[in-house]
């Protein structure tokens, strides 16, 4: 005969300032737990989302960001004509050759600045990036000292408006439109021509990185592999999907940072689920041996009092995904591969907080697990005359 649930959650009731003592710290502790998750995951969205699988990434070989790779005209001459290279409705190549430099911009929480991301890119790196669009505004015209911003410069850099003007290389450049690029990386770099910034820069010769458009999924392998082996132009060729995938591999430490962490919280969490339970059976002795007599068994006790856990962890579980909720949609940066910052939006996810509750499952899991087999050790004369 099982114990109704009914008891559990009235016993739950009546030690309410232990059980929430008690459930608070398991929701910390997931909460820090879905804090990391959600940070890490709006990342990976962020880089997912910027890279296209007909793209196909060159930089100089030895070379795994744009920022520290020197690729030349010359080498992108030979390129931009191998067989595979789609063509626009002009016939040339979509073939953009880019220059790729940081500027430091200032807003309220960094009064020191922060690198922002600058490419100077050509038309054909425009039309190519399928998921820009301009959000208000125009694009900057060839030959003129323009840019447009992401949107996400746009919201965390005063300077950084539509009209305004922000200074690098040899002066001002004016922000003459905002892109959205869905929340790509895109959002949070600044683009100009690639024949003024290059020079503004004194990169006349030696630029960053090209970026081709293959005509078709299979085509964009046998162009990776082509220019891979290709010993005369010595390049380094990816897809643009594993270019930022690579990228994905700064949110590692942070992940592994915050699990443990929350893995050294959960075992103070178990131990605190563990005490409240040690403590219920020691209050509730004279409640085990009433149940004994009135036919209840052994396995009914200890399933009881470790379902008592289970719902004291899930209310710390669900109180843990309450805690963190605020934090969705809430952007951040950190640093990337071009050494400057990318903006990218923490995401709570269905899935995510059910992996936070079935964490908290698992705290009260390891924290009822010996209180129930103690209570269900109890002999009946024993636990009558304990007070």
């Amino acid at each position: 005969m099982a114990i109704p649930i009914a008891y559990n959650l009235r016993n739950l009731v009546v030690r309410k300032t232990t059980t929430l003592m008690t459930a608070l710290g398991i929701a910390l502790t997931v909460a820090v737990l879905l804090a990391i998750l959600a940070l890490v995951n709006g990342l990976r969205v962020t880089l997912g989302t910027s890279g296209d699988p007909l793209h196909v990434m060159v930089l100089r070989k030895g070379s795994d960001s744009e920022v520290v790779s020197n690729f030349t005209r010359t080498q992108f001459q030979d390129l931009k004509f191998k067989p595979g290279i789609a063509t626009g409705s002009d016939g040339q190549p979509l073939a953009s050759l880019e220059v790729v430099t940081s500027v430091s911009l200032v807003n309220g929480e960094n009064p020191d600045g922060v690198n922002v991301t600058v490419r100077g890119l050509q038309p054909a790196g425009v039309q190519i990036r399928r998921n820009v669009h301009i959000a208000s505004g125009r694009w900057f015209q060839p030959g003129q000292r323009e840019v447009v911003v992401g949107e996400s410069v746009a919201k965390r850099f005063p300077a950084a408006h539509r009209g305004g003007k922000i200074q690098f290389g040899r002066g001002d450049w004016l922000i003459v439109g905002v892109m959205d690029a869905a929340r790509g990386a895109q959002d949070s770099e600044i683009w100009g021509d690639l024949n003024q910034v290059a020079p503004d820069l004194q990169r006349l010769e030696v630029l960053s990185s090209a970026l081709v458009e293959a005509k078709d999924a299979v085509t964009a392998e046998a162009l990776v592999n082509d220019l891979n082996a290709d010993q005369r132009l010595d390049v380094h060729a990816m897809s643009e999907k594993e270019y930022y995938e690579l990228q994905t591999a700064q949110a590692a430490p942070i992940e592994y940072t915050g699990v443990f962490v929350a893995l050294i919280m959960a075992i103070g969490s178990c131990f605190a689920a563990m005490n409240t339970m040690y403590a219920a059976v020691a209050r509730r002795a004279r409640e085990i041996g009433t149940l004994r007599v009135l036919g209840f068994s052994r396995g009914s006790i200890l399933f009881s009092f470790f379902l008592e856990s289970l719902l004291l962890a899930a209310l710390g579980g669900v109180l843990g995904c309450l805690l963190v909720a605020p934090l969705n949609g809430l952007t951040t940066a950190v640093g990337n591969t071009n050494f400057a910052e990318l903006a990218f939006d923490f995401r709570i996810t269905p899935r995510i907080m059910a992996e936070g509750v079935a964490f908290a499952l698992a705290m009260g899991t390891l924290g009822g697990m010996f209180p129930a087999r103690m209570a269900s050790k109890k002999e009946i004369l024993t636990a009558l005359r304990e007070i």
